[in-house]
């Protein structure tokens, strides 16, 4: 009888005092992004999500390029020379078939960066880096929670991280 595939997993957990920290994060993870990459972002709203999807955006471009939110639109995309990335804002949809319509499959060419991802259902990648943001005690203290999936997990325990 054939066994059931095994999902490998690592996760690390880290304070983040403040805005700076989750930005610093962010920074620190983006050399490590590469074609073909998903970056789930989990928190409550206000948790910090597009303050880290920011961070990492501008680190791969290089420059101070401006990334609103794209609750309203729903997708951006930033070329950043090497890959693009993709960051999407799934909170307003309903479920996966929306996120088909955004160009969900065009963006496996890149990286992808997604805020409530919980609305990918199925589409869900099993190599991912799940980055889960909750507050912690002060208004700008954040406790984030890096959990890789698949080929993330040995790629989350060999980084560097603070």
């Amino acid at each position: 009888m054939a066994q059931p595939p095994t999902h490998t997993t690592t996760q690390r957990t880290l304070a983040l005092p403040d805005e700076a920290a989750t930005a610093a994060l962010a920074r620190r993870l983006a050399p490590h992004l590469r074609r073909g990459d998903v970056v789930t972002l989990l928190g409550d709203l206000g948790a910090g999500k597009t303050a880290f999807a920011r961070a990492v955006i501008r680190a791969l471009s290089g420059e101070e390029v401006e990334v609103p939110s794209p609750t309203f639109t729903l997708v951006q995309t930033y070329d950043t020379g090497n890959a693009t990335v993709w960051h999407f804002d799934l909170y307003r949809l309903s479920g996966p078939d929306e996120v088909t319509e955004l160009g969900w499959e065009e963006a496996a060419g890149g990286i992808a960066l997604v805020e409530w991802p919980e609305r990918l259902g199925p589409l869900t990648p099993p190599d991912r880096l799940e980055v889960a943001l909750r507050m912690a005690g002060t208004a700008d203290a954040r406790r984030a929670a890096l959990t890789g999936y698949g080929t993330w997990a040995a790629r989350l325990a060999a980084m560097e991280l603070p």
